[in-house]
């Protein structure tokens, strides 16, 4: 018995060496997953790519993170639209690239399933601090990949010194066009051939390119031969089939033709962005800005609104203290401050009706216009509309097809372009 009793307690006492010398589970996480990890070791420096001609201010604003998290910020211009994507693709692999990119938010689709950009995991709180048409311009299959930077959205641009004040309705600047209209000069101007300007007249009578299904698009329901698309397209036609609009601003060179016109005095307003502002300016015209007039079923000229983003690169080996980067850039204080060095119009809600905002009547007008845009689709497929909706249009204000069977035309190619891709 006295034996037997030995085994045990050395059985015993075997087992509790082992297992204290086991590994220790933490039952707080056994119970409960928080979602959030220990902040990652502290990079010496991050690297920033900005817009070309852009990176002024972030000297100070570089300075100010530093200060507060003793992190240095190395900073470079690389032209945005096309050359800051394509740099990404070679550096970013190669280890070369940088942390942090800024790029136009139709691109966002395509550089996410390239794997391209990192998922950022913000609290509701960051977000709710934009506006929501450029949250979910940043927003691609459901998952968040940029914070807004600015956004922009076509306007009505006019001359002072012929045109006293804007329309409010499209129907007054119609009677105003018709009055105008002669001799060489023209009430109003639009790049109604070119898809970009148009789909504001499009999407304002009831058209739309894809259907938002919960916040998802959906390239397979296609609304630009609908009812609505087609009155849209009847209505351009009329300006151009009165004679309103002059043949030269048809075409690659319409936008040049418009300009020249606006600028020599023979135009009293133009729908243009706010690109125009400081050369129509230079160009000694007194400049009035403001949102476009309501269209004649009393909606809204629902433009396409394009949101520059920053974003975290997939391959940054910093993404945590990345994405907190972009939480202080765009924060409501360094979004103030960059709009006042670039005159690039942030989505910050709170600057809405900031003095910064409201007294610069082009920054005005783009915010207040901004809140009828809709953001360009940024879902690969959107790459396959906009030739074969740009062709439709010429035939159209041309004289050559009517407005109905252009559009099934353009439907028909766009569905049939997407399929190819698949």
């Amino acid at each position: 018995m006295k034996k037997a009793i030995s085994i045990f307690m050395l059985v015993v006492l075997i087992f509790g060496v082992l297992s204290a010398c086991g590994p220790k589970r933490d039952e707080t996480t056994d119970t409960k997953d928080t979602g959030k990890t220990e902040e990652s070791a502290k990079p010496e420096k991050l690297v920033v790519w900005e817009d070309k001609d852009k990176s002024g201010w972030l000297e100070k604003v570089a300075a100010d993170f530093e200060k507060e998290y003793g992190i240095k910020i190395e900073y470079k211009e690389v032209e945005m639209a096309t050359k800051m994507r394509d740099q990404l693709r070679l550096d970013g692999p190669a280890g070369t690239g940088p942390d942090i990119v800024t790029l136009p938010h139709d691109q966002i689709g395509q550089v996410v399933t390239e794997g391209l950009l990192a998922e950022l995991k913000l609290d509701k709180e960051v977000t709710d601090k934009f506006s929501q048409s450029s949250i979910d311009a940043q927003t691609y299959d459901g998952k968040v990949y940029g914070l807004p930077k600015s956004s922009e959205t076509p306007v009505f641009v006019y001359n002072k010194d012929l045109m006293t004040e804007a329309p409010k309705t499209m129907d007054e600047l119609y009677t105003f066009s018709k009055d105008f209209t002669k001799d060489g000069k023209f009430g109003f101007l639009a790049l109604w051939d070119n898809f970009y300007f148009a789909y504001g007249i499009i999407g304002g009578m009831g058209g739309y390119v894809f259907n938002n299904n919960g916040g998802t698009l959906d390239p397979a329901d296609i609304g630009l031969n609908n009812k609505g698309a087609v009155e849209g397209t009847e209505y351009i036609q009329k300006w151009y089939s009165e004679g309103l609009f002059p043949n030269g601003i048809i075409g690659e060179n319409g936008g040049s033709a418009m300009d020249g016109l606006f600028t020599e005095g023979k135009v009293a307003a133009v729908m243009n962005g706010p690109w125009s502002f400081q050369p129509y300016k230079d160009a000694g015209i007194n400049i009035g800005v403001a949102a476009l007039p309501t269209l004649p079923n009393g909606d809204h000229v629902k433009t396409f609104m394009g949101v520059k983003g920053w974003h975290v690169s997939a391959y940054s080996k910093n993404q945590e203290w990345a994405a907190k980067f972009l939480e202080f850039i765009t924060n409501d204080e360094n979004a103030k401050y960059r709009f006042e060095q670039t005159a690039e119009v942030p989505t910050n809600t709170a600057l809405v009706d900031d003095p910064a905002i409201t007294e610069n009547e082009g920054a005005k007008a783009v915010a207040e216009q901004s809140q009828y845009a809709l953001p360009m689709p940024n879902i690969p497929e959107m790459g396959q509309v906009w030739d074969p909706m740009a062709k439709s249009l010429q035939t159209v204000v041309t004289g050559k097809t009517e407005p109905k069977a252009a559009l099934d035309s353009a439907v028909e190619q766009i569905k049939a372009n997407i399929a190819s891709t698949k």
